[in-house]
């Protein structure tokens, strides 16, 4: 289950719809396998999607857009998430995240050129007691510095 390198093609998007259209609601397994296989929801998967769903790329992309996970290129190596909630605000998580969107050179959801690193904001980590938190990797990490966060994924 890794990025490909190469787009996808018609074959390979196909059977990942095929495999799942057994299921009981199979848009979200669809959109979940899509981007386990390719790192994303491939641009080119969206119409054969709908088509077998039968329903619109409108309704598809409010689907994929309502879900924050989803992307629509590969993210970097590494995944940076930095908590923008109240509580990690009133932390410093805004001074936080400017320096470290600073440092590595980024905005939001933005990718280093070398694909190292991805940089996404989330709403609530659940660590609210130990804040500024963040998430490394499917990490979280609390009370964390930008200079820790950026040497983390420098690595």
């Amino acid at each position: 289950m890794t990025a490909t390198a190469a787009p996808p093609d018609s074959a390979e998007i196909a059977a990942i719809i095929l495999k799942n259209m057994p299921l009981e609601g199979p848009l979200l397994p669809i959109l979940h396998d899509m981007q386990a296989n390719f790192g994303c929801v491939p641009d080119a998967a969206r119409p054969q999607i709908a088509d077998a769903l039968n329903i619109t790329e409108a309704e598809l992309h409010g689907v994929i857009s309502f879900y924050h996970d989803f992307r629509r290129e590969p993210a970097g190596k590494h995944v940076l998430k930095i908590c923008r909630a109240e509580a990690c605000q009133a932390m410093g998580a805004n001074d936080l995240s400017d320096k470290v969107l600073e440092l590595l050179g980024l905005d939001w959801h933005g990718t280093s050129s070398d694909g190292r690193v991805t940089v996404e904001p989330v709403y609530c980590l659940g660590l609210c007691a130990c804040g500024p938190a963040a998430m490394v990797n499917g990490k979280v990490r609390g009370r964390v510095s930008a200079d820790a966060l950026v040497q983390e994924v420098s690595a």
